[in-house]
């Protein structure tokens, strides 16, 4: 089962850098997508997650699936800052993936300076309207 999606096959079966974002969505690879993306070392898929209210080990699920291939983990969290609780930052920890919370653009931004330093790296970007 593909990440967060419920899909067979990513949205894009690579990473590529994100080309902008807003209007509830995402611009990436040629393509543009509407809602929130996880991109990952082997692709990129839809994420059903809307809010950070919805961030929780089931949502999170795919992330930890991917704990051998990635060293860091971001989270867009949307416009607004904010803080991950203590027991999601603890499951992280217990797979060695680090991770940080920013905002929707500063996640894009670093996501793809990890990318073009070819960084072992996946982000979840809540998608901005």
């Amino acid at each position: 089962m593909a990440p967060g999606s419920g899909l067979d096959t990513p949205h894009l079966p690579t990473p590529a850098p994100i080309d902008a974002y807003g209007n509830g969505g995402f611009r990436f690879g040629g393509m543009s997508h509407r809602g929130s993306l996880l991109c990952f070392p082997d692709g990129m898929w839809a994420w059903s997650v809307a809010s950070v209210a919805e961030l929780s080990e089931a949502s999170l699920s795919s992330v930890f699936a991917h704990a051998g291939a990635i060293d860091v983990f971001l989270i867009g969290a949307g416009r607004d800052p904010w803080v991950l609780p203590a027991h999601l930052r603890a499951m992280f920890r217990e797979r060695a993936i680090s991770v940080d919370v920013m905002t929707t653009g500063a996640a894009v931004r670093t996501y793809n300076i990890l990318l073009a330093e070819q960084r072992r790296a996946g982000v979840g970007l809540i998608a901005v309207d």
